[in-house]
């Protein structure tokens, strides 16, 4: 494989700890892969730019990002790495990120994010105010699995993740009142949202449904159905920013996501034996 001064060179476990040290806003995660390959299986938050396409979307990529390319081997992400370098890119801020997604051993995420849940015709305050009904069903959701805690322990945990989820609603709200006229206060907005739609694009009601006829449903599966909700939360929020451009609603989205990544973090510290 070439290897170039204009760029780094890391591994997946050492991008996950830069990705967890950093700001959303501070980089952006690039599968190089075909369309097919990212369907199957994909970083949460990488964007898709296939090789063949990233020489005309170079110029596309803020240049006061961290760019971190992969690819299944680490071959494709080589050369989109050397492509960058030669568009100028600060090899400070340039990483190929080495053996690919074959060596990826945190969680994936199959198919597209699913944008369907915000409509791109939308305007900005639309989007935020769907984003704080989102808000309002992952609350929901935790107030749900409570039920399912198996010891008295796990409540409490379970009750500052549905506070945060108010919280993370309530960040948004500081976005979208900026954007209409005449706000109606936090309280009355969000006791008026319906939250029946969760953020990974499934209505809160089969969700839980499936959860109350699984009589054999274990705490950890419960546990591992909130982190992959969150996980899908945090990919599709990266996704809008990245579609929305860069400017205040991108700011937002990102800051969204650094919300969602820090309540992953939450919600993993629940997982292990019950």
């Amino acid at each position: 494989m070439i290897k170039q001064d204009e760029f780094k060179e890391i591994s997946f476990e050492e991008f996950e700890q830069l990705r967890a040290a950093n700001k959303e806003s501070d980089f952006l995660v690039i599968d190089v892969r075909e369309e097919r390959e990212y369907t199957a299986g994909h970083v949460p938050g990488a964007i898709l730019i296939p090789l063949n396409t990233l020489g005309n979307h170079l110029s596309e990529l803020a240049l006061d990002k961290d760019l971190f390319f992969y690819c299944h081997s680490g071959v494709r992400s080589n050369v989109a790495s050397l492509m960058a370098a030669e568009d100028g890119r600060d090899a400070q801020k340039t990483y190929n990120i080495t053996d690919g997604f074959r060596s990826y051993q945190g969680h994936s995420l199959e198919g597209f994010p699913r944008l369907q849940i915000f409509d791109s015709q939308k305007s900005y305050d639309r989007l935020l105010y769907q984003a704080m009904e989102l808000e309002k069903a992952a609350e929901q959701f935790y107030e749900t699995i409570i039920s399912f805690a198996p010891d008295e322990k796990f409540i409490i945990p379970i009750e500052q993740l549905a506070k945060a989820e108010i919280a993370h609603a309530r960040t948004i709200y500081s976005y979208w009142k900026q954007a209409v006229e005449n706000p109606a206060p936090f309280e009355t907005l969000y006791g008026s949202l319906k939250g029946d739609i969760l953020e990974n694009g499934q209505p809160l009601s089969e969700v839980t449904a499936a959860l109350h006829a699984n009589k054999e449903i274990a705490w950890t599966d419960v546990i591992e159905m909130a982190l992959g909700i969150e996980i899908q939360a945090y990919d599709l929020y990266r996704t809008m920013a990245a579609r929305r451009g860069q400017g205040e609603a991108q700011d937002a989205f990102l800051s969204i996501a650094q919300m969602e990544k820090a309540h992953m973090k939450l919600v993993a510290k629940m997982l292990g034996p019950e």
